[in-house]
């Protein structure tokens, strides 16, 4: 059975270096798992889409969890899927730089990340239209 999971993260260290750390370690690990997602990064604040089995998302949500680069983290989704919508992506990345700020204002009060003060769905409609519009980078 096919999952989505969407949550929130705050990055305990914000250096570009940590967070490539993350999406690398996510690129060569997801693949081994059949995940596929992708991961908003920006203002310190993490939004991650992840898609595959039920069981390889739960434990890699409790991993996520548990892991010291993260700390707040709120599931703002889940849902069981009959289809991934990130099937082409093992994680794939916003490229924060190439946002139009009418897109964040769009989805909240101002033009910033801030999936906390969002619903989920709002949240996941936001990652939707980012890949809608080719904001999306990294693809491997």
């Amino acid at each position: 059975m096919l999952v989505r999971l969407l949550y929130a993260s705050r990055a305990v260290n914000t250096n570009p270096e940590a967070i490539e750390s993350i999406l690398h370690q996510s690129r060569d690990h997801n693949p081994h798992c059949g995940v596929t997602g992708v991961l908003c990064y920006g203002g310190g604040i993490f939004l991650q889409a992840i898609e595959g089995g039920r069981m390889a998302i739960s434990e890699l949500y409790g991993h996520i969890q548990r892991d010291p680069r993260h700390k707040d983290v709120v599931l703002l989704h889940y849902e069981e899927i009959s289809e991934r919508r990130f099937a082409g992506w093992t994680m794939g990345e916003v490229n924060m730089t190439r946002i139009n700020a009418s897109i964040l204002l769009k989805y909240a009060e101002k033009p910033e990340l801030d999936p906390y003060s969002v619903s989920g769905k709002v949240s996941l409609a936001l990652l939707e239209e980012l890949m809608a519009t080719a904001s999306i980078i990294g693809r491997a």
